[in-house]
């Protein structure tokens, strides 16, 4: 393995602390226990630096200059689909309890108060991250499994559209569409939405065409056409 597929597989943490010495000491023990640590001062900076991907969990100081805090920039993250669900851990030198309900009430998954030692920040990083994996090959799997409504299924595996057990010839597009909604089943996407999951290697769509992509597996799936629901001013949703 060279070094740079070892670099790509770490972890990467942004720490946003305002407090030179204590964030020298958090990247520290960071570091040194695998992890990257990109390191801001200020909430608009955290949120730039998100903005940009690639980040596993941000550890925020509730207390940060400028106009944004920690609380601030939780409610930024889980406001964001893209990011929602990476793990929040607030730093905090308050102390009355009313100050970190109000940070968990942000959005945080945890909290450590100000003095802590660097083995119970890494071991709460460690754990938060942990969680995050579970539930991320949690959410693989249920990708994986095979979709069923009546007679209408579809399996991922292998990549295939049945109904009463007759293959539906989709494209690459219709499939994807399709797996989407049934995966999300009750749930309503917009236009933009769907076209995130539908343009594969090949495929050139604008967002208006995914209404020809909705017409067209509507007319393959036949008898289950109803089920792929427009969801006025919004875009669709797959019902059951």
């Amino acid at each position: 393995m060279t070094l740079r597929m070892v670099e790509r597989i770490k972890e990467t943490i942004l720490l946003v602390e305002d407090e030179p010495d204590v964030a020298q000491v958090i990247r520290m023990n960071l570091e040194r226990s695998g992890y990257v640590v990109d390191w801001c001062t200020s909430g608009e900076e955290a949120l730039e630096r998100v903005g940009r991907g690639g980040v596993d969990l941000a550890l925020l100081d509730i207390v940060l200059p400028g106009g944004l805090d920690g609380r601030d920039v939780c409610r930024s993250i889980r406001a964001d689909a893209e990011n929602a669900k990476m793990p929040v851990i607030m730093l905090t030198s308050l102390t009355e309890e009313t100050n970190i309900v109000i940070g968990l009430g942000a959005g945080a998954d945890d909290y450590v108060r100000k003095p802590f030692s660097g083995l119970e920040l890494v071991a709460r990083v460690k754990a938060a991250l942990r969680r995050t994996r579970g539930q991320r090959e949690g959410d693989a799997s249920r990708r994986e499994a095979p979709l069923t409504v009546g007679e209408l299924s579809l399996d991922p595996k292998r990549h295939a559209v049945t109904i009463s057990g007759e293959t539906v010839g989709l494209t690459l597009a219709e499939f994807r569409l399709l797996h989407h909604l049934m995966a999300h089943e009750g749930r309503a996407f917009t236009r933009q939405e769907l076209l995130g999951q539908i343009v594969g290697e090949g495929v050139q769509v604008i967002e208006r065409n995914v209404d020809v992509h909705v017409r067209n597996l509507r007319r393959k799936i036949g008898d289950y056409a109803n089920n792929v629901v427009t969801v006025r001013g919004v875009g669709y949703r797959f019902d059951g």
